[in-house]
This record gives structure tokens, sequence and C-alpha cells, in this order.
């Protein structure tokens, strides 16, 4: 079997597509046969060492959290899922290593998957999804009627969010970059302002801001704010831990593996409400490179980068991300 590892942190030169052998699935756990798997931010962020706190110092490690495939085995205790099933679902930090042809999961951070969706568009979802439906709906309480700023309203979470708030009945105003202001308001969101916006032009007008990638200041969400309202921030650091702990509107929040949260997420997508585009394909073998150059220059643009790890059996996505 091989598997894109590391044997310590450090930049992408630390990657290595190395033979590696799985652990059998202990109880409560299930092995998967990788369908493909799905790149995000926090990838890189554990293989340099940015969240060793809770990943740990052993290695070789490998990477990727956000996978779909086939289930190979499972173990004691396993009810959810059985051999052969096709799901979706992440790793848990300390064991991520989706971009593999074998990967280790907890039962509960999985879902069937729905037939309606290729294995590409499924791993496009765990992470983004849940993340988003759990700040919109879940700490961001956003009910019909209220209104949202999402800060990134284009990237994997933002646009996540900003559909799953329409769907909600609110209403969804965000920043995204200049280039892509036809293709935010295209999504429904209104109004939209490019990056590095003068908050003061939409003073008071938000119940909820989020903040998907960490930038925007505590002045200017503020000032986006209505009175009560409330400051969500998906990227964490250590300042940020600290002003979260503090009294006020401002929030740090980590989506956390719910298989019903992760199942919603699955059938909004699987009926076309929710689109998560995907940019790029490419196989395990051509990881490394696409992946150093997703992190060092942002791209592909547009979507998510897709690795996979075996012959997808399916048709490919629609350009557009949508279900076929």
């Amino acid at each position: 079997m091989k598997r894109l590892q590391y044997h310590r942190y450090g930049g992408p030169e630390v990657l290595r597509l190395e033979d590696f052998e799985p652990a059998r699935p202990g109880r409560g756990e299930i092995l998967v046969r990788v369908k493909a798997a799905a790149a995000n931010a926090m990838d890189w962020k554990m293989r340099n060492g940015e969240m060793r706190l809770m990943t740990g110092r052993s290695f070789p490690r490998g990477i990727g959290n956000d996978f779909s495939g086939v289930v190979a085995a499972v173990g004691a205790g396993v009810t959810r899922v059985r051999v052969g099933d096709a799901v979706l679902g992440g790793t848990s930090l300390k064991g991520a290593g989706a971009f593999a042809e074998m990967v280790i999961a907890d039962e509960k951070a999985v879902v069937r998957k729905p037939a309606e969706l290729s294995f590409e568009q499924a791993a496009a979802l765990p992470v983004v999804g849940i993340t988003a439906f759990q700040a919109v709906l879940g700490r961001g309480k956003l009910r019909a009627g209220q209104a949202v700023f999402v800060n990134g309203c284009l990237g994997g979470v933002g646009r996540a969010a900003a559909q799953i708030a329409l769907l909600s009945g609110a209403s969804v105003g965000g920043s995204c970059r200049a280039t892509a202001v036809d293709e935010a308001h295209e999504l429904g969101i209104t109004p939209v302002v490019e990056f590095g916006f003068d908050p003061a032009r939409l003073e008071g007008r938000f119940d909820l801001v989020l903040d998907t990638p960490g930038t925007l200041s505590a002045t200017a969400a503020r000032t986006l704010l209505k009175p009560g309202g409330r400051i969500l921030d998906i990227v964490p650091t250590p300042s940020k831990l600290v002003r979260s702990a503090l009294p006020g509107p401002y929030r740090l929040m980590l989506g956390r593996p719910s298989p019903e949260d992760l199942d919603e997420v699955a059938q909004l997508a699987a009926r076309g409400q929710l689109r998560i585009p995907i940019a790029r394909t490419v196989s395990l073998a051509a990881a490394i490179p696409a992946l150093s150059e997703l992190e060092r220059h942002g791209t592909p643009k547009g979507g998510k980068l897709i690795i996979t790890a075996a012959d997808v059996d399916e048709p490919r996505p629609r350009a557009d991300g949508g279900p076929r």
C-alpha cells in the first residue's frame, strides 16, 4: 500500500510517497479503501507543526483528513456501516492519513455516501461542510430573517456557509477577491465587498460575522455586528484562544465530528442544494507537486484539489461541482 507521509515536521519538501502497512481497525474503527481525498489548509498546518500539541511527535505521520471510499474491514463494535459500503468522512487529527490507498477512521466520523454523489464530490464535503453547518446553525444560531457576513465567502467553508445560511432563510453578505464579485452575486450573496473593504460601509447590519480565513480585525468585525450579535473565527492561534475565553461576542470554533451533521451535509449535496466546486483532480502519484503548488500559490482557484487514490469507477463530477 502507498501513502503520503512525513518523518518530521516541515514544509512541502518533507512529504514522501512511501509504502506503508495499514493498521487493523480497532474497536469502533473502520478500514477504508480510499477512492478520493480532498486537500484542506488544515493539512499543511498539521504537517508544518502548527498543531503539534494536538497531533503529537510520533512519526512517520500520514497527511490528509477528508476522504471517500469503500469500507474494507470493520473493528469490534461497529454497527453503522458494513464491509462494502461506500462512505465519506474524515480522520482524527492524530490519525491523519487520507492521502493513501487505505485509511483508518472512527465509525462516528463517517456516513454512507449518497448514490447521487461521485466519490470526488463526496470527498470534498467533510471538513468544509461540517464546519460551515455547525458555524451557521450551531454556534452561530442563525435563524430565518437574520443576516450573516461571511469573510471569504467563496472559499471552501465560506461558500458552504453562504449556501447553508441562504437555505435557512437568512440573508448573506460577504467579501471576496475583486475578480470574483460577480460569482458571489450569482450564489445569492449581497452585498459583496472586496477584501480590504471599509467596514463602516456595512456598520451594524449583521447578526453573525463568520471569519473563514481568520483575517478580519476585531474592530472591523465589531463594526459589522448588530447589538447582541456573534463573531465566529475558524482559524485557531494561541492569541485567539485567549481572546475567545474572554467575555464578548467573539468565539473561536473548530468543526466537531458528528455523523448527524455530516449526513445532513451529504444529503444537501445529494439534492443539489450544497455545491462545492472541484477545481483539479490528480492521482496519488502526482499529489506532492499539486499540494505544494496549492500551499505556496493558492492554486487551483475556484474549487477543491482532489486526490484520487484508486481508479474511480463513477463518472467525473460536473464542472460546477453539482450532482449528476
